[in-house]
């Protein structure tokens, strides 16, 4: 799987995401401009020692980014999709995108994703939104229990 967050603006949603993206064998794609530094505390501490167990490659633009992409189903997270991501036949190496923490992904990358491949998470009524590294974590960890947790370590741990 892959999750690209599109102009991400806090250092630790970001590092969250790091740590989300090492424990699933997810590869995170940033693309910028990025609101803080890779070298930001921040992120650093969200993410702790998982850096160098994650695969994350930052992209200069939306475009470069689509280019380095695997050819699979691209799904935009939006607030603004009225199918819920629960009922999208999102495969183990879908691509997920989603927008930055303040605006969410812009009308015009929207654009580029059909109607069927724009989902929401539920949420209660006039709620606008959950936190970016909640909402990742949310989808990523059930696409992955709908794939039966590919290459995941299962065996208890003592």
């Amino acid at each position: 799987m892959h999750v690209v967050v599109i102009h991400p603006e806090i250092a630790g949603n970001t590092g969250n995401i790091i740590r989300l993206c090492a424990n699933t064998g997810t590869t995170l794609h940033l693309v910028e401009p990025l609101g803080f530094s890779l070298e930001d505390k921040l992120l650093q501490r969200a993410g702790l020692d998982y850096h160098d167990l994650a695969d994350v490659c930052v992209h200069r633009t939306w475009a470069a980014c689509q280019e380095a992409l695997p050819p699979a189903e691209r799904w935009a997270l939006t607030s603004r999709a009225t199918t819920s991501y629960s009922h999208a036949p999102i495969g183990h190496n879908d691509v997920l995108v989603y927008g930055c923490e303040s605006a969410g992904l812009s009308s015009t990358i929207l654009e580029e994703f059909a109607g069927d491949h724009r989902v929401r998470i539920p949420m209660r009524p006039n709620n606008r939104s959950l936190n970016l590294a909640n909402s990742v974590a949310l989808v990523v960890y059930d696409v992955w229990r709908r794939h039966d947790f590919i290459g995941a370590d299962i065996a208890p741990h003592r």
